[in-house]
């Protein structure tokens, strides 16, 4: 999702017209600034999921769909480790398999797509604020759900992410996961009372920040770093003070590094993100031109 542009603070205060509004920007002093920069800057390192290796992936698509299904069932993750990475009839196979694989629209990743819905991630721009390019660029990207800012029907249920190059073998990036469950267990009733009544303001379509699906919490949410995130909540007696202090609550426990997952890219390795499940980001690769780019393919199943 590209972020709105920065907007200068603005003092919270009560709408007219049925709901309070306000804007949140985070502090230097704020709970999750040091966890997110030890993470997102490498200093520590999350626990790596387990692969399970799947034999013949190249050659018979049972045993490989069989095995995410059971993953995704049972933790809303499947990471599967294939002898060779799967040629594009292969891959867009699985996405039709999974739901139906999302259109790379963007006209600024249209030099990195292939088939319509592939799209070649691969680490080739230095660091940049251009929000379209970060992918492809050596910089970290901050936790977040993927479009959390469109209307919940237009949300990719799963993240497909495929790599084909590694990059190199030190500094090079990971992919970070934290499951939603264990950020909801860190929160408090009333912050996600208050988090459930709290959209974004400049994306009108977009669900609440978090919402209860199948007895279970899932957050439609990005870290936004130094921007500012103009929010709405929908009563308008509430102390949009009370909001701010529950948007820094759920950072700090999106950034609690003992629920951090890092996936460290091998060649083959396939992994399947239940966006309802998860948050994720990555950590900055190296600063100087790798020797390897890292390439990764993504798709985004709605």
């Amino acid at each position: 999702m590209r972020q709105p542009a920065a907007a200068p603070f603005e003092t919270p205060r009560t709408a007219e017209h049925g709901a309070t509004y306000g804007g949140f920007r985070a502090s230097p002093s704020d709970p999750h600034i040091a966890p997110r920069e030890a993470l997102l800057g490498n200093a520590t390192r999350p626990h790596s999921p387990t692969a399970r290796v799947v034999e013949g992936g190249q050659t018979g698509s049972g045993a490989l769909h069989q095995e995410i299904t059971e993953q995704l069932w049972n933790q809303g993750l499947a990471v599967v480790q294939l002898n060779e990475p799967l040629p594009h009839h292969r891959f867009t196979e699985l996405g039709e398999f999974l739901g139906t694989a999302i259109p790379e629209t963007d006209p600024a990743v249209q030099p990195f797509v292939q088939e319509r819905v592939i799209l070649n991630l691969r680490s080739r721009h230095a660091p940049t604020q251009d929000v379209s390019l970060q992918p492809f660029a050596r910089n970290s990207l901050s936790l977040h759900s993927e479009s959390s800012g469109a209307g919940v029907a237009r949300q990719p249920r799963y993240i497909v992410l495929m790599c084909v190059t590694p990059g190199e073998d030190t500094g090079h990036a990971r992919t970070v996961l934290v499951p939603m469950r264990e950020v909801a267990r860190r929160l408090s009733p009333s912050t996600l009372e208050l988090l459930s009544r709290t959209s974004y303001r400049d994306s009108p379509e977009a669900p609440a920040i978090a919402r209860h699906v199948d007895d279970r919490w899932v957050f439609s949410y990005r870290d936004f770093l130094d921007q500012e995130l103009r929010w709405t909540h929908s009563r308008p007696d509430t102390d949009p003070g009370t909001v701010n202090a529950a948007l820094c609550e759920l950072l700090a426990a999106m950034y609690a590094p003992q629920e951090t997952i890092g996936v460290r890219w091998r060649r083959g390795l396939l992994v399947v993100i239940d966006n309802t499940y998860h948050f994720h980001g990555r950590t900055a690769g190296t600063a100087a031109p790798p020797r390897q780019e890292r390439h990764l393919q993504r798709l985004r199943i709605r």
